[in-house]
């Protein structure tokens, strides 16, 4: 891939703006949205110039955490990887982290980018710079007032995957993903998996109430995760089994890890130094916000994303609640959701014994209503995330916590945190 740069004054006024937004505590995709409005053209000159062209992530559930994984692994390939390392998977975003690497003569110095995308700005991404590979994860509901249902969203994968010129990973558990790739015939399309005796613990959204599955696939994995312990997980490549004692925490997490071993074999080919590989996976720690461990008084405070009743439902049976105080914090900003229907479908039974010391957040009382109806103990509710949080702190300071939260309910808890704690800038 080779093209030319950006113009270099309009690179220099974009830095310009990126350093003033810095400066003036403001967020981190302005600069990329005023790039865009100067040089429409900017984000597809500078990813031109990389020669292993570019990788797209996308999919309802760990586009975050998968990328930052795919990019540490193929750092321990040797390659170097520019990224959108803040989780702003819009265009824009693409655009600001690009203002922070790119020289004033618009020059990328980097061998492949890896992008996580938004699902439905990842369908304007690809209109105008082709991925060489991309990354389907799955299929869930999320934000319906923003996708509508779930087939819709399969359909704005199905565009990544048509868009792509050589190579498409998929999940092949997810049986919409399989049905929008099988047409796909001008590149190649390889799978991730599950061994047959972890579907039961990875529902799909169909599987929710169900009470087997049927999900078992004929379909030849790159990738498998073939088993989870206490100490990590199994991984199956290539017909061999490597075990990985891992920091990641929550099964999700671990099953994202094989989209990204699986992705890695694809971009080396046959020239995978896998004790680089593994020695990088275990000590790949979580995306902020995905299972993040704070501490705070001197116990760990753990910050758990969800944003949908399968990502929810995962992360509850990933944490065991015992010997933690737990809070649950529910926004419905644009970010999150407007729609918070989902949470009726999921079970929240295994909060029974502990209970959940704190509800916060816009929705806290749609969040306790729910509750209740699984007979769940709840401490105090607050609309008011810095003072239920305060709260929650202050009352449970000598036991290890976790916060359960929705996206922007993350951002305002990890602000409030980096108060009192260490909390990674991002």
């Amino acid at each position: 891939m080779a093209g030319k740069a950006a113009k270099p004054h309009t690179i220099l006024l974009g830095k310009i703006v990126k350093k003033a937004t810095v400066l003036r505590g403001g967020g981190s995709a302005f600069p990329g949205l005023f790039m865009e409005k100067i040089d429409p053209n900017f984000i597809a000159k500078s990813l031109s110039q990389l020669p292993e062209g570019v990788i797209v992530i996308s999919g309802t559930n760990g586009k975050t955490t998968t990328t930052k994984m795919v990019v540490e692994l193929l750092e321990s390939q040797g390659m170097k990887v520019f990224t959108n390392r803040t989780g702003s998977n819009f265009t824009r975003g693409v655009a600001s982290s690009l203002l922070e690497v790119v020289s004033l003569k618009g020059v990328l110095d980097a061998d492949i980018a890896v992008l996580e995308l938004d699902e439905a700005h990842a369908v304007h991404f690809v209109r105008t710079v082709k991925p060489r590979y991309s990354l389907l994860l799955n299929v869930m509901r999320d934000q319906l007032d923003r996708f509508g249902e779930i087939d819709a969203t399969a359909k704005l994968l199905e565009v990544i995957a048509e868009a792509t010129t050589d190579t498409v990973l998929v999940n092949r558990e997810d049986p919409r993903l399989v049905a929008v790739t099988r047409g796909i015939t001008h590149a190649h399309v390889e799978y991730f998996g599950l061994d047959s005796s972890l579907l039961k613990d990875f529902p799909s959204d169909d599987d929710m109430r169900a009470t087997h599955d049927s999900r078992e696939s004929t379909l030849a994995a790159l990738s498998v995760l073939k088993s989870l312990d206490t100490s990590g997980a199994t991984f199956t490549l290539d017909k061999k089994d490597y075990h990985a004692t891992l920091k990641l925490q929550g099964a999700y997490n671990i099953y994202n890890a094989a989209a990204a071993l699986g992705l890695v074999q694809i971009v080396k080919r046959n020239d995978v130094n896998y004790t680089a590989l593994f020695a990088s996976l275990q000590q790949v720690q979580p995306a902020f916000g995905r299972g993040e461990t704070l501490i705070v008084d001197g116990n760990p405070l753990e910050l758990v994303l969800v944003k949908n009743p399968s990502g929810f439902r995962l992360g509850l049976s990933s944490f065991a609640p015992q010997g933690y105080a737990t809070m649950i914090a529910i926004n419905d900003n644009y970010a999150d959701g407007r729609d918070m229907s989902w949470l009726w479908d999921v079970d929240f039974d295994s909060l029974k014994q502990e209970g959940v010391s704190m509800l916060s957040g816009v929705r806290a009382y749609d969040m306790a209503l729910r509750l209740q109806y699984d007979n769940v103990e709840i401490g105090h509710v607050t609309p008011n995330l810095n003072a239920g949080l305060k709260d929650f702190i202050a009352g449970n300071k000598q036991t290890p916590k976790r916060i359960y939260c929705t996206y922007t309910a993350m951002l305002a808890i990890r602000k409030q945190l980096g108060t009192i704690t260490k909390v990674e800038k991002i």
